[in-house]
């Protein structure tokens, strides 16, 4: 079996693992890159090998920067399966269309407002090459092995994190990989702890936070102190955020706080009709997390759905205390932008941002004390109130990520730490190899390893 890293090395972005044996080729993730514009020009580029050369493509879960280059991918020319677990075949079918048309969306205002350096600014892709895409789909159980290509099997286990998200081991010749995907935490309010995985012969882990902890304290408290001090300034509370998993956790607070009376009953906008599609996902999936009916209701129904542009664009008018949240999470694109531009020069209101914010984003450059941002050609002075949040992340913090390594019974051959910041990921490195006394590296983008069977 042989590997290449073809993403998410040095990023939490662009994860595509390929997979050869016996003339068989797999991609693991097939993301976009986001971030800095070096990691986004990526996106442009062909890949190394042509789409039509691969045999299967294996989704670990739904998220952008692991499913997000299947468009690009399909309509490239790949014509094989994509195989996933149910759960995230169903958000994909919400998320990749959405991707398509935000991407068309801001072409368009590119072109109509002359700020983009392209003429024309074109779409990394379309609504009807992710809807294409979406026919490319298989849906496979959780524990069951699958031969996705010719002595190429794949078995799913729950990886935590978000809806469907799985971690996969994939055995080719007699050698078991097995790849973390996104890691979710032990004690989540929604899903339950990552399947802990007993044996594999050579490992990929993730490391999103892999040189941190998570806050010991509980999010309702910190929530309810922001938007109470918020609204008592008369302000607003902007809460960019990604429409699958992070809003739905923060509907579940808000519903929660809201009935306790800890925070008024202030008028709560969700702008993102795609996160009310996936409120309904938990509905049908309700046997995949911890939620009741009655909190998937609460929280499906906290919240004011903003559907069209028109009263998207009517939100910046606000002027009484409310709480918008919109996507995108790391204000990369999205109708998130056009609320910053209405609202982050005010001291009253508050710019709430949740969970990890990657490098090269706005997001990441207000978080880091940016006092000026650039949004659609033009200068945003950032004087609102600027809250960083990872009470609400979905990742494993490195203690946990090291807890879940613990429970292989024996040190695979080899640990290769991918899908981090490069600090991260070394700093994980370093706690495998001095706590846990394994082999382990961090790989760079493109490196081509062999993997050896045989007995150790």
């Amino acid at each position: 079996m042989r590997i290449t890293f073809l993403g998410a090395i040095g990023t939490v972005t662009g994860s595509k693992l390929l997979v050869e044996h016996a003339g068989k080729r797999v991609l693991i993730d097939c993301g976009l890159f986001q971030g800095f514009k070096q990691l986004r020009l990526r996106n442009w580029e062909r890949l190394p090998i042509p789409p039509e050369q691969l045999d299967a493509v294996v989704l670990t879960n739904a998220h952008l920067d692991y499913s997000g280059y299947l468009p690009i991918l399909v309509r490239n020319g790949y014509k094989g399966p994509v195989y996933a677990t149910a759960a995230t075949a169903a958000l994909a079918g919400i998320l990749l269309p959405d991707s398509g048309h935000l991407q068309e969306e801001e072409a368009e205002y590119a072109n109509r407002h002359g700020f983009s350096k392209h003429a024309p600014a074109l779409p990394l892709y379309t609504v009807a090459d992710a809807e294409h895409a979406l026919n490319s789909f298989r849906c496979l159980p959780l524990h069951v092995p699958h031969e996705v290509a010719k002595g190429i099997r794949v078995q799913f286990r729950p990886a935590g994190h978000i809806l469907g998200a799985a971690t996969v081991e994939v055995s080719a010749g007699g050698i078991s990989l097995v790849c973390s995907g996104d890691l979710g935490r032990l004690h989540d309010p929604i899903m339950a702890a990552p399947e802990p995985i007993a044996h594999a012969d050579y490992l990929l882990v993730e490391s999103t936070y892999g040189d941190r902890l998570h806050p010991v304290e509980g999010p309702e408290q910190l929530l309810a102190d922001v938007i109470n001090r918020t609204a008592a300034r008369r302000g607003i509370t902007v809460i960019p955020s990604f429409a699958i998993e992070r809003a739905q956790i923060l509907m579940y607070y808000l519903d929660r706080l809201k009935r306790a009376g800890r925070i008024p009953d202030l008028p709560v906008y969700l702008n993102s009709p795609m996160a009310t599609d996936a409120a309904e996902i938990f509905l049908r999936f309700q046997a995949e997390h911890q939620l009741s009916r009655a909190d998937c209701e609460g929280m499906c129904h906290v919240a004011h759905i903003v559907c069209s542009a028109e009263e998207s664009k009517r939100l910046n008018l606000l002027c009484e205390p409310a709480i918008i949240i919109a996507a995108s999470g790391m204000a990369t694109g999205g109708r998130v932008l056009h609320h910053l531009k209405a609202f982050a020069s005010n001291p009253r209101n508050t710019l709430l941002f949740l969970g990890f914010q990657v490098g090269g984003t706005r997001g990441a450059a207000i978080v880091g004390g940016a006092r000026v941002v650039r949004i659609h050609g033009e200068e945003v002075s950032i004087r609102a109130e600027v809250v960083a949040m990872e009470h609400l992340s979905a990742h494993a913090d490195a203690d946990e990520i090291m807890q879940w390594l613990r429970g292989f019974t024996q040190p695979p051959r080899h640990t290769f730490v991918v899908h981090g910041e490069l600090a991260a990921a070394d700093a994980l490195r370093r706690r495998i190899s001095l706590e846990l006394h394994w082999n382990v590296s961090v790989p760079e983008y493109r490196d081509s390893v062999e993997l050896q069977g045989g007995r150790r």
